[in-house]
């Protein structure tokens, strides 16, 4: 599109060219038609109206200079002007022409209307004795159509450009605000991967020390016994962050994933630390991968929450489905309660730090941990449910899809 009559507008190289000969091809039609005229032998208008003919050639020719500037005024002046004057014809396609490419079609149209209009009075003002007036319509309106077409086709062919890159702007701003996007997807998946992962091992730390802290006069053998379980704890969570941190530039799918075989390890360890758990596994197939990842971050924070905020208390895990059907993930515990006599003297004590408020069954677990369940679940399209169960334990539940 032209910019405004009243900023300043400089011609390229390009638009000198143009306007140059757009210019010359007006100014041959008027001199090449003035000729004809002068060659006969006799004129078929008077002289005067030829001489203003003439006049009115000259003057539309060098107002082409400001069909950049003023299209639709300089068009419709011409296509006035061509109502009488037959030397104007090549300035009035030429402004048509303008009005097509840098004006919209609806402008363009209401102009060609216009010049429609002029040229039939042209065809009756300065009939020609030889010619038919419907020729002479027909062969002005050709004319006037091919100047328009050509001139929309240029107009509609800019703005598919535009449009084109406009688009290529937008996709290459689209594929980098996707590239962040993936990149911050990533980045939050290898967070809640390292917290599902080192959660687990550090509270197994959290407790053997808690008990050597409050029993420092144990046995040998059990402070020997918990220091052990400690250093391997320890060097596990090592080997997990090490893992985790090795693939900080690899796709999330290479990340280090368990599976729902890996749920009879997170027990044996529990028990090793001294929790009370009871594991049933109920399962009719082979569980999917996915599926069988998210149940066993399930059970893993389960475990984890209990452990820090329900020492003492008996734990249970159900894991039951089959496909078509889906999986089952339920955790319970009982209220907490003190050891037994004559249990070893390293016994799970609870975390000096807790998450959220006093260390009860009641707000066990209350916090981040159930956001992140919450959140593993919907995305894998499945259902939670927790909370404090009638005997004062605490529950959760979780059903996860298994396709057929």
């Amino acid at each position: 599109m032209d910019p405004p009559a009243s900023s300043p507008y400089r011609r390229s190289r390009r638009d000198w060219v143009v306007d140059t000969v757009l210019f010359l091809l007006a100014v041959a039609y008027g001199v090449v038609t003035s000729a004809t005229r002068l060659d006969a032998s006799s004129l078929p208008v008077p002289k005067w109206l030829f001489n203003l003919d003439q006049l009115s050639g000259v003057l539309g020719c060098a107002a082409l200079w400001l069909r950049r500037r003023h299209p639709v005024g300089l068009a419709v002046a011409l296509a006035a002007v061509s109502a009488f004057s037959e030397l104007v014809a090549g300035a009035t396609v030429v402004a048509l022409f303008t009005v097509a490419v840098h004006r919209r079609p609806r402008t363009t149209a209401a102009v060609s209307v216009l010049s429609v209009l002029a040229t039939v009075a042209y065809v009756v003002v300065r009939p020609e004795p030889d010619t038919s007036a419907l020729l002479l319509f027909t062969l002005g309106i050709a004319i006037y159509g091919a100047a328009v077409g050509w001139g929309l086709f240029i107009h509609n062919r800019r703005r598919l450009v535009l449009s084109l890159r406009d688009r290529a702007v937008r996709a290459e701003t689209e594929a980098r605000l996707r590239a962040e996007q993936a990149q911050h997807h990533a980045r939050e998946a290898i967070a809640r991967e390292m917290h599902d992962v080192l959660g687990h091992r550090l509270s197994l730390l959290s407790v053997h020390a808690g008990a050597l802290e409050f029993r420092p006069d144990a046995p040998a053998e059990d402070i020997a016994r918990a220091a052990k379980v400690i250093r391997e704890s320890a060097h596990q969570a090592l080997q997990d962050l090490r893992e985790v941190i090795g693939v900080l530039r690899a796709p999330v799918g290479e990340l280090p994933q368990p599976t729902l075989a890996d749920i009879r390890q997170l027990a044996a360890e529990s028990v090793r630390a001294g929790m009370r758990v009871d594991l049933r596994e109920e399962t009719g197939g082979t569980v999917p991968d996915g599926v069988g990842r998210t149940a066993y971050r399930i059970v893993q924070e389960a475990l984890t929450n209990a452990r820090k905020h329900a020492p003492g208390a008996e734990v249970s895990v159900r894991v039951t489905g089959e496909p078509g059907r889906g999986l089952t993930v339920e955790v319970r515990n009982t209220n907490p309660t003190p050891p037994p006599a004559g249990t070893p003297a390293i016994a799970p004590a609870p975390d000096p730090v807790p998450d959220s408020g006093p260390a009860s069954t009641a707000n066990a677990w209350s916090g981040q941990g159930l956001v992140g369940l919450a959140e593993r679940v919907a995305l894998a399209s499945g259902r939670l449910e927790h909370g404090p169960t009638a005997a004062g334990g605490w529950s959760l539940s979780a059903w996860l899809p298994w396709p057929a």
